[in-house]
C-alpha cells in the first residue's frame, strides 16, 4: 500500500510540475472530488482520522487552492461569486466533518461539479488539447 501511494504522490507532482496553469486548476477539482469520496468513505466506515485527514485536504483545495487562485479585480462579479461559493463550500465540509454528516459533501459535490465540467469544457481553447 505505502509503494501505491508513494507511485501516486509521484505521479501527481510530476503531472504538477509540466502542467498548464488550467491544467492546475483541473488537477485541484479532481483532487477535490478525490478528498470527498474519501471522507465520505471514511464517515461510513467510522474512520474518525481518515474522516478528518481527507475532508481537512478538501478544504485546503478550496480556500489554498481554488479560492485563492481567483483575480478577484479582474475577475469582477464572476469572481466574487465564485469566492462566497467556495467560502459556502468550505462552512459546509466543516459542517460535515463536525457532525460526521454525507449530506454536506453531496451538497458540496453537486456545487463543484458545474464547475470541473465547465473548466474541462475549455481545455481545448485554453490548451489547444483535451485532458
Amino acid at each position: 500500500m505505502a509503494q501505491a501511494q508513494a507511485y501516486r504522490i509521484t505521479g501527481v507532482e510530476t503531472g504538477v510540475a509540466v502542467a498548464s496553469p488550467h491544467r492546475l486548476i483541473a488537477m485541484l477539482f479532481d483532487g477535490f472530488v478525490d478528498a470527498v469520496a474519501q471522507g465520505r468513505g471514511a464517515i461510513r466506515s467510522g474512520n474518525v482520522a481518515l474522516k478528518c485527514k481527507a475532508i481537512s485536504r478538501a478544504v485546503r483545495i478550496v480556500d489554498e487552492g481554488l479560492k485563492s487562485s481567483l483575480d478577484i479585480k479582474g475577475g469582477g462579479e464572476l469572481a466574487t461569486d465564485l469566492r462566497s461559493l467556495y467560502e459556502y463550500i468550505t462552512m459546509r465540509l466543516t459542517q460535515a466533518n463536525l457532525r460526521s454528516d454525507e449530506k454536506p459533501l453531496d451538497e458540496c459535490l453537486q456545487l463543484i461539479q458545474p464547475l470541473r465540467e465547465a473548466w474541462d469544457s475549455i481545455a481545448a481553447q485554453v490548451d489547444g488539447r483535451p485532458y
